[in-house]
């Protein structure tokens, strides 16, 4: 996330990165992902949310894949699901199988499709969505960063709301948590860093087996950003935004 001294004419970032390729690998890959994300989104201020995500998830698909092949890596490569928040607006970018959730007006809705077997088994209704957790194949990617040189990326764009909360996580945290508890969990949450606290001992105590990466974001206000304002003008909203942070071993989040 940009401290008060960066330019916020794209609004504000966050993201999460699940590594894969083993420890070390996994969690050179998340990083590197994330880093690569920040830096090309903020890089330029004259493009739209969208282009700077897309542009964003590029460099970080490059950098990850340059790296794997200069260690002689085979298989390095993270998930990497990004929001972006500008005035009334919340952009998404979305590369494997971590997900964003969000909850308004007591109800829950995935915003992300699974970038896996299983997901597209789901897509093809060859089984039904209640069958993914517990899905022998669950964990298994088709697109991931890093794992090619070139991936694309799934763009959403939404219309944010005064209440709503958006809980972005890894799939240590989605694939044992029932979508009924969820939305309990974030419902009853008095505050982001109590709702991440609270998803990571509920993970715990299910007994994932997975690394645990979550990023908690309430929306308090909303201020309108006139269009065309990207082009040098700075709109401060962080009042209205806050974060928490909660960091698994080959996750990464900001």
């Amino acid at each position: 996330m940009p401290d008060e001294t960066h330019p916020l004419e794209l609004g504000h970032l966050f993201a999460v990165a699940d590594g894969m390729g083993g420890y070390a690998h996994g969690g050179i890959a998340s990083n590197l992902a994330i880093q690569s994300l920040y830096e090309a989104y903020y890089g330029r201020m004259d493009r739209s949310p969208q282009k700077a995500l897309q542009q964003g998830v590029d460099r970080a698909n490059l950098n990850v894949y340059q790296t794997a092949q200069r260690l002689g890596v085979n298989r390095m490569g993270t998930t990497l699901t990004a929001a972006g928040i500008r005035g009334r607006k919340l952009f998404l970018a979305h590369v494997g199988d971590s997900r964003a959730y969000l909850m308004r007006s007591g109800k829950i809705s995935c915003l992300t499709q699974d970038h896996t077997t299983v997901g597209d088994l789901v897509r093809m209704k060859v089984i039904s969505p209640d069958k993914v957790r517990t899905h022998s194949q669950r964990s298994i990617l088709n697109r991931a960063i890093g794992l090619t040189l070139f991936v694309q990326p799934d763009i959403g764009e939404y219309t944010l709301e005064e209440g709503d909360r958006l809980v972005l996580c890894s799939d240590g945290l989605w694939s044992v948590i029932e979508d009924e508890d969820f939305a309990t969990a974030i419902n009853d949450a008095p505050s982001a860093e109590a709702l991440s606290q609270k998803l990571a001992d509920m993970a715990i105590e299910f007994g994932t087996d997975d690394n645990v990466s979550a990023v908690a974001i309430f929306i308090h206000s909303l201020v309108n950003v006139p269009a065309g304002s990207s082009n040098g003008s700075r709109w401060k909203w962080l009042d209205f935004l806050r974060d928490l942070r909660f960091q698994g071993p080959n996750g990464t989040s900001v």
